[in-house]
């Protein structure tokens, strides 16, 4: 097969990582039917079908397995390789592709980005910002974020964070009109403001911790959000209880806007920590961001 495509081979390989043309299309930046195009041309010089399709999936075909395969691992050197040229620049550079949730996104990613790159303008920072536990490395990303116990084993995970604590806070104009909650089981009494995981879609149940009991409990409200920042406005808005960092609430607190409860079956627990595949050797670019963003509390 001639070098010049090499660029064909990139395109299978995004439809069978992500088994949809809609989905690899919009990752390699061009219109579906250019890539079906480019699919069926591909396999047509190869004289074998590499893809299955149907009208709700697409998957690869023994041969397209096969190829896959082969394939992958040598794109993957490549690119770690051009990757790994930063090393002779003056100033480190590169992409960078992070998964992180929305709350270590805000609150431990951006600061140090903020800090870090002005002074490197050749470092390129994507954050995902994603629920689910991500594998990062059938993704394509560079790290992930997440709270330490949910890092894999076979990940180099380092510390970024302090330990965290979850807060159920509620407006003086709320309580005013509800008694306020002493145990978690009171609060399928109130009405409170739930989180839609956006990756799963679930509703997310609270999580509350006293001594050696455990306690999941799914509430009910008149709202559902799946980020920080509207379940915030609403609980200011008193119109319900809601769940959320102590950091992103503990100004409100302290200046009486928002009143806390159930302070006492909130317990710290293990904070945030970037993890990435210990096989792959990190570029100058990445190993700077992380040392900027090592926490050293």
């Amino acid at each position: 097969m001639a070098r010049e495509n090499f660029s064909d081979l990139l395109a299978f390989l995004a439809v069978a990582r992500e088994r949809s043309f809609t989905k690899a299309a919009a990752k390699l930046g061009v219109s579906q039917s250019t890539l079906s195009h480019t699919i069926r041309a591909l396999e047509e010089r190869l004289g074998v079908r590499l893809l299955a399709r149907t009208t709700r999936s697409v998957t690869p075909t023994e041969a397209g397995e096969r190829l896959r395969d082969a394939i992958a691992p040598r794109f993957e050197e490549i690119e770690a390789e051009l990757s790994a040229l930063s090393e002779l620049r003056e100033k480190p550079a590169g992409t960078i592709r992070i998964t992180s949730g929305e709350h270590a996104a805000s609150a431990i990613l951006w600061p140090a980005m903020e800090k870090l790159l002005p002074d490197y303008p050749d470092i390129h920072v994507e954050v995902i910002v994603d629920y689910g536990l991500t594998d990062i490395v059938a993704e394509r990303y560079d790290a992930g974020v997440r709270l330490g116990e949910q890092v894999a084993k076979d990940m180099i995970a380092v510390r970024i964070g302090p330990d965290l604590r979850m807060a159920v806070v509620g407006a003086p104009s709320y309580f005013a009109h509800h008694k306020r909650p002493t145990t978690p089981q009171e609060l399928t009494h109130h009405g409170c403001i739930n989180l839609r995981l956006p990756t799963h879609g679930g509703i997310y149940a609270w999580e509350f911790e006293k001594g050696a009991r455990e306690l999941k409990v799914r509430v009910e409200g008149q709202l559902v959000f799946n980020n920080i920042a509207l379940r915030l406005s609403a609980v200011l808005a008193g119109l319900g209880l809601a769940y959320l960092p102590e950091d992103q609430v503990r100004d409100y607190m302290d200046d009486g806007r928002l009143v806390r409860v159930l302070a006492d079956w909130c317990p710290p627990f293990s904070g945030y920590h970037l993890y990435y595949p210990s096989r792959r050797q990190p570029s100058p670019a990445f190993t700077l961001l992380v040392d900027a963003l090592r926490y050293r509390g």
